[in-house]
């Protein structure tokens, strides 16, 4: 299982990074908000062949207007953290591209076992993060920042903020505070099209990524229980000392120092 988990993920990498990107509808996307950005590349693995699901999924992220680069980060992260051992492989990948404005659909939630993309939707930052635009990232309680980085999805509940999903941060100085924080993904009144129309933003949380409520309950049934959540903004300091980004250039020093 584990062997063709990792094997869709490295062919998925490099097809689309052979591939140009595309908008829904066709249209070049030549200026990205998150390609514009600085982005690090993480070591790939070895090649593989492709495989049916590397082409459902690359056709699902095109039409979807995901950022090619941070979907070639996210799958490098989750290879790593697999790798590792951190966790086993995992039945589902939610990217968050925060780097985009909160009024754009930056949240995608792809299945790896048909390589299908099964959301696409808005998602809310942390209210000290920034206002329609996310620029502060923070692990510290009370700082009401979103956190960056892999999360793996835990148990539900139903609390303050109704059905919500518990998720624990795995980077240390990055998000692994997120259950202490109680960063869960949730649904709120203030993340709609209506009031990203009337505020020029949407509302903000105390961190969590929070969905439309129309949508919440199916999107955490679907991702509860061992999915994995990447959280990604151009963040020199993370993209530098993450080690699930640095997996490859890491594992060259232990190796050279051995």
């Amino acid at each position: 299982m584990r062997s063709r988990f990792l094997t869709l993920l490295v062919a998925i990498v490099l097809s689309l990074a052979a591939l140009p990107f595309l908008l829904p509808g066709g249209t070049a996307a030549a200026a990205q908000t998150a390609d514009a950005a600085p982005v690090a590349t993480p070591a790939v693995a070895d090649a593989a062949e492709p495989t049916a699901e590397t082409s459902g999924i690359q056709v699902a992220a095109e039409a979807a207007g995901v950022s090619r680069s941070v979907l070639n980060i996210a799958l490098n992260a989750v290879q790593c953290a697999v790798n590792s051992g951190d966790i086993p492989a995992p039945p589902t990948l939610t990217v968050i591209d925060y780097s985009r404005p909160s009024t754009e659909p930056r949240l995608w939630v792809f299945d790896f076992h048909t390589g299908a993309l099964l959301f696409r939707e808005l998602v809310a930052h942390g209210k000290g993060t920034g206002d329609n635009l996310a620029e502060h990232f923070s692990d510290e309680m009370n700082s009401h920042q979103s956190s960056l980085g892999l999360f793996v999805t835990k148990d539900t509940y139903v609390g303050h903020n109704g059905y919500s999903l518990r998720l624990d941060g795995l980077e240390p100085g990055f998000n692994s505070r997120a259950m202490a924080r109680a960063v869960v993904m949730h649904g709120a009144p203030y993340v709609n099209a209506e009031f990203a129309t009337k505020q020029g933003r949407l509302g903000r949380s105390w961190g969590c990524p929070a969905l439309r409520e129309a949508v919440a309950h199916q999107v955490i049934d679907t991702v509860r229980g061992g999915g994995v959540i990447f959280s990604y903004y151009p963040d020199q300091k993370w993209l530098t000392e993450s080690r699930f980004l640095n997996c490859g250039a890491r594992a060259k020093h232990v190796l050279a120092t051995n």
